[in-house]
């Protein structure tokens, strides 16, 4: 009788386990302490400043916190507006710039997301994320 419990208990883990084991195998190229971005597409706030004037700032937070406070001569390009705000940015957008994109924090992965369409969508060289976002830029002031 006890073998046959633990046999059932044992059957009953392994099946409760099994959707999780998909999961991770699925998602296996997601996991959240990866970064999402080669760190040859990260920038430090350093590392840009010693790029100059040839940079353009792109502000993937939410438009509230863009009318708050930004980059000084930041764009905001956001996953919400991207239709609508991605001409005005092309605009302003010439050949051989630096693209910076930044957004809340180090955890935040709008302005990866926003980097990664400017790439693939708008085929863009040259974008980066801002290591460590706003929060970066802050700190360096």
């Amino acid at each position: 009788m006890t073998s046959s419990l633990v046999r059932q208990a044992l059957i009953l883990a392994a099946l409760a386990l099994l959707p999780g084991l998909g999961e991770a195998i699925y998602f296996r190229h997601k996991i959240s302490w990866q970064s999402a971005i080669p760190p040859s597409e990260l920038v430090t706030v350093a590392q840009e400043h010693a790029w100059g004037e040839n940079v353009i700032w792109v502000d993937a937070r939410p438009d509230e916190e863009f009318a708050r406070d930004h980059v000084p001569g930041a764009l905001s390009l956001n996953e919400d507006r991207w239709n609508e705000l991605l001409p005005q940015f092309l605009a302003a957008w010439s050949p051989g710039r630096k693209i910076v994109v930044y957004c809340s924090s180090l955890s935040c992965n709008a302005s990866r997301e926003i980097a990664r369409r400017l790439r693939k969508q708008a085929q863009l060289p040259d974008v980066f994320v801002l290591e460590g976002g706003w929060e970066a830029w802050l700190k360096s002031k």
